[in-house]
């Protein structure tokens, strides 16, 4: 089941399933009252997808999670997950631009696959991990790379403003171990890999996250990037791809 958060005709942002063409208006935040439906169906050609989960806690990071990756860094993946935080204020939907700050040096796109959390969840056993997931939606870990280096620590080079698209759905019914996913910056394919790659795969993510932070429903977690990073520049288009789920589509231009 898809799940997107749209706006329609200037309303208040709501949520539904997607059904082909239409979306099924759920009667509320599904993460609070389930997938209770109001009988209305709004046509996809009316709406604006948004992002479809603003966190209200907090964006997890996963660093170097793919080997060849790490290798692409001069790094080297770490016995633990290498995890940070990004703002919510960071976070932004389908089609909306991902703005370059003014003199950071090269942004590079970071396409990944992100996990959305349902419940409260705390010390999650590996086997358990499922039981406080929601759903599955893509992300773009978008990455001042040259703060990255110059700061010694990755809070500023990955928490500007719309730094974290994410989107276009919540896919529920998917089974995350071992899916494709691609990032094109104007057609050009950049990343490819399947999940089944990850040094640290999501019930080890879960559990070792969940011992650090108590996670909270609409909490996100970005599960690491494959190689293939690469600058993107004022005018591209950056598309990140994940089978089950689709494609995640953002512009980029220079803050003016």
């Amino acid at each position: 089941m898809k799940i997107a958060r749209f706006s329609s005709k200037g309303e208040d942002p709501r949520y539904g399933i997607l059904d082909e063409r239409a979306l099924v208006v759920l009667a509320g935040d599904p993460m609070y009252q389930g997938f209770e439906t109001t009988g209305e169906r709004v046509p996809l050609s009316e709406a604006k997808l948004l992002a479809p989960v603003i966190p209200r806690s907090k964006v997890i990071g996963v660093g170097l999670n793919y080997a060849e990756h790490a290798d692409e860094m001069d790094d080297v993946s770490s016995d633990d997950p290498v995890v940070f935080l990004k703002p919510n204020t960071s976070v932004i939907g389908p089609e909306d631009p991902i703005r370059l700050p003014e003199g950071v040096g090269r942004v590079d796109h970071e396409g990944e696959l992100a996990v959305v959390i349902g419940s409260l969840a705390k010390n999650v056993r590996r086997e358990d991990f499922a039981s406080v997931i929601l759903g599955y939606t893509i992300a773009n870990d978008v990455t001042a790379r040259d703060l990255q280096a110059r700061d010694g620590q990755w809070t500023r080079a990955k928490g500007f403003d719309t730094f974290c698209p994410l989107g276009p759905v919540i896919e529920t019914e998917i089974d995350p171990s071992d899916i494709r996913l691609e990032t094109r910056v104007d057609g050009d394919l950049r990343q490819v890999a399947s999940t089944s790659e990850m040094v640290h795969d999501i019930p080890e993510l879960i559990e070792f996250v969940s011992s650090i932070w108590t996670l909270l429903p609409g909490d996100v977690i970005l599960t690491g990037t494959p190689a293939g990073v690469g600058e993107i520049r004022d005018g591209e288009v950056v598309e990140v791809t994940i089978s089950g789920i689709g494609t995640l589509k953002n512009p980029v231009i220079a803050r003016k």
